[in-house]
C-alpha cells in the first residue's frame, strides 16, 4: 500500500481540470479507489474544507464531500513529527510533518518548491510512476 499526505492544490487542479487522463486527476481517482492510503490530521482536513468550498472555485459540494469522506474513512489520522525544514510559507509545514509520520509514506504536491527537496516530496505525475512501478 502506498501511504501519502495529499496536498490541497492536488485536489484543486483535479477539480479545476478538463482532462480525465491528467496527472492530478489520475492521482485523486486512485485515492478514491483506494489504491492510495492517505494520511491526515484535523489541520489538514480543515484545510481542505477552507479552500475546497471557496466560492471562486465553484466545485460541487458532492465532489468534496467525496475526497473529504474518502481521506477521513480509508486513511490514517496522525500526529505531525516536528521538521527543522525552513518552509516559504508556514501552512504548508502540516503537509510536511504528516508525511513523516509513516516510514515510506508520500507529500504529493504541484508545488515542490514550496516543500524540502527529500524523495518523499512529488509531484502527481511522480506519484503516478511510483504506482505503476508496484
Amino acid at each position: 500500500m502506498i501511504y501519502a499526505v495529499i496536498d490541497t492544490n492536488v485536489f484543486v487542479a483535479a477539480l479545476l481540470s478538463r482532462h480525465s487522463n491528467s496527472a492530478t486527476v489520475l492521482v485523486v481517482d486512485t485515492l478514491l479507489n483506494h489504491g492510495i492510503c492517505p494520511l491526515y490530521n484535523q489541520e489538514i482536513i480543515n484545510e481542505y474544507q477552507d479552500v475546497l468550498h471557496r466560492d471562486k472555485f465553484h466545485f460541487p459540494s458532492e465532489s468534496i464531500d467525496a475526497i473529504i469522506s474518502t481521506v477521513q474513512k480509508y486513511g490514517i489520522s496522525t500526529e505531525r513529527v516536528a521538521s527543522f525544514e525552513h518552509f516559504p510559507d508556514p501552512k504548508d509545514v502540516v503537509f510536511y510533518e504528516v508525511a513523516l509520520s509513516k516510514d515510506d509514506a508520500y507529500l504529493v504536491t504541484g508545488n515542490k518548491k514550496h516543500f524540502p527537496q527529500t524523495p518523499i516530496v512529488v509531484t502527481p505525475a511522480e506519484m503516478l510512476k511510483i504506482l505503476q512501478s508496484l
